[in-house]
């Protein structure tokens, strides 16, 4: 598995344990690395990984605001936590990771709900992202 890739993984889950302890990214974030400095078998938390969790946190407000106005018919509270907090991911690197090319990040996000969501997860996490993508000049000036 490529590095960008493992540490888009660690971002998911310290996304998803956050949304699910009602706690910050930042702290998890940061007791993931104090676990990891004393447990070898706890997965190494990146500069990428800290990159993806900072930059989603710094811009949750705006990443959250996008996915809730542009998911047809689901709320956030309604949508499984898993596409919740992919597509926070997701729409963070979107929209505020230029380095990465768009097409990645969508494939990327619909890998991670293949493996941890539903069946249907995919085609919504795709077409909420690539609407999220088409729509990227816009939303960038907001």
């Amino acid at each position: 598995m490529a590095a960008r890739t493992k540490a888009r993984k660690r971002a998911f889950q310290i996304l998803f344990e956050a949304d699910q302890r009602g706690a910050a990214p930042r702290t998890v974030m940061a007791d993931w690395i104090r676990l990891a400095r004393t447990d070898d078998r706890q997965p190494p938390v990146t500069e990428y990984t800290m990159r993806l969790v900072e930059g989603y946190e710094d811009h949750a407000a705006r990443v959250d605001e996008l996915i809730a106005t542009y998911a047809v018919g689901w709320t956030m509270d309604r949508m499984p936590a898993v596409d919740r907090n992919v597509l926070r991911l997701g729409a963070y690197e979107l929209l505020w990771e230029d380095d990465i090319p768009d097409a990645v990040v969508l494939d990327e996000a619909v890998q991670l709900v293949k493996e941890f969501s539903t069946d249907e997860s995919p085609s919504f996490v795709n077409g909420l992202l690539a609407r999220l993508k088409e729509l990227k000049p816009t939303l960038r000036t907001q």
